[in-house]
């Protein structure tokens, strides 16, 4: 099958005349040709040779505009760069308005993803044209916290182009992480690393620049966040676009990441290894202490601004106004079903007084449970807990 099709892609050019007037081939047949090709690579071992592709040509003159412009869209699709912006936002919009967004968006770029409902929507696109695919958010309902990622392809093919393109590895971690202090735990532990800042959640170019960092053949990635789940599976569908087998493990804490960095052994077969961080995360319970910062409705009742808020699983469950006596109960709770190893994550704005009380208390109360202490740097949070 993959030979068969291999050579009529070769044969495409002469069956469609927009085709031989680009000199490109059928970019759906290409597809085809390597989804089978990883076919043979998996049953054999052995990776099929690259297909002789010919490159986009414009002809000097002599094309009429119906052809100029036939033949510009056909090289514009059979170049590698891809689009130049990642656009994505949050729209309050009603279902019909959605509808014809993901239309408007469709014809614009590639990479489209409209998820949600009940009003709420998250939306992401590779487009070249970044005002268009906001001006159709605007038009569908009121879009915010728009984020346009230019993707750079110019400079990365210069790159290329000045030193020989290094071996890609078997296997990498990527890993999104709130803070500095966290960031070199996670880089010393083998991991590639994309630094999430405070208020401003990486966008999925990011994610696949990433991805791209790493260099590898197989990627587990690590969004460590429950807010990223949409933009680390954009990321990740984006990655495999480009050959990079991806496994997405569903972290909502760095604790549950580190958990699962733990296990990370790239020796074993790569179903295996994805296997055993995820569970390893699973098992993980997570935490954070945090302030307030509006009077607002919790799950454990009212808070009010500069109150210390003790999250267990996302979910606020204890509202206080010491941060020591907070962390004290959070982890009480967590404890009460068990457990073996605390992990402790301190951001720069906790002292190390909260990590040294929580330590004694576990030594005290706990038998046989150990503890693990971080410095995060700027996370966030003022503590990060967790416990396996």
């Amino acid at each position: 099958a993959y030979e068969g099709a291999r050579a009529a892609l070769v044969a495409t050019p002469g069956q469609l005349p927009v085709l031989e007037r680009a000199g490109v081939v059928d970019a759906g047949g290409h597809g085809l040709v390597t989804v089978l090709a990883a076919l043979v690579e998996t049953f054999t071992g052995r990776a099929p040779g690259p297909v002789a592709v010919p490159h986009a040509r414009v002809e000097p003159g002599g094309a009429g505009a119906g052809e100029e412009r036939a033949t510009g869209e056909c090289a514009e699709e059979g170049g590698e760069g891809g689009p130049a912006f990642e656009v994505i936002y949050l729209l309050e919009a009603e279902d019909a308005a959605v509808a014809r967004l993901r239309r408007r968006l469709d014809a614009l770029g590639d990479s489209l993803v409209v998820v949600g409902g009940d009003g709420l929507w998250n939306v992401h696109v590779h487009v070249d044209d970044a005002g268009a695919a906001v001006e159709a958010g605007v038009e569908a309902g009121r879009p915010y916290r728009i984020r346009i990622t230019h993707f750079g392809h110019d400079d990365a093919h210069t790159t290329g182009a000045e030193r020989p393109p290094r071996e890609r590895t078997q296997r990498a971690v990527v890993a999104v992480v709130p803070g500095e202090g966290l960031a070199a735990l996670y880089t010393e532990a083998g991991a590639t690393t994309l630094l999430a800042r405070p208020g401003e959640p990486p966008a999925s170019g990011e994610l696949v620049q990433a991805v791209r960092r790493a260099h590898a053949r197989e990627v587990v990635l690590l969004p460590n966040d429950a807010d990223l789940r949409h933009t680390a599976a954009a990321a990740a569908e984006q990655a495999r676009t480009e050959g990079v087998r991806v496994a997405l493990i569903p972290t909502r804490s760095a604790v549950q990441g580190i958990a699962a960095l733990a296990v990370h052994e790239p020796e074993r077969r790569f179903d295996e290894d994805v296997v055993a961080m995820t569970s390893a995360a699973g098992a993980t319970r997570h935490a954070e202490v945090t302030v307030a910062e509006r009077q607002s409705w919790t799950t454990a009742g009212i808070c009010q601004a500069g109150d210390v808020l003790g999250l267990i699983d996302g979910d606020v469950a204890v509202i206080g106004a010491d941060v020591s006596e907070v962390a004290a109960t959070v982890l009480d709770r967590m404890l009460s079903a068990g457990g073996e190893l605390v992990t402790l994550v301190l951001g720069d704005e906790a002292p190390q007084a909260v990590a040294d009380r929580l330590e004694a208390r576990v030594r005290e109360a706990y038998l046989a449970v150990d503890t693990v202490v971080y410095r995060g740097g700027r996370q966030g949070a003022l503590l990060l807990v967790g416990v396996e």
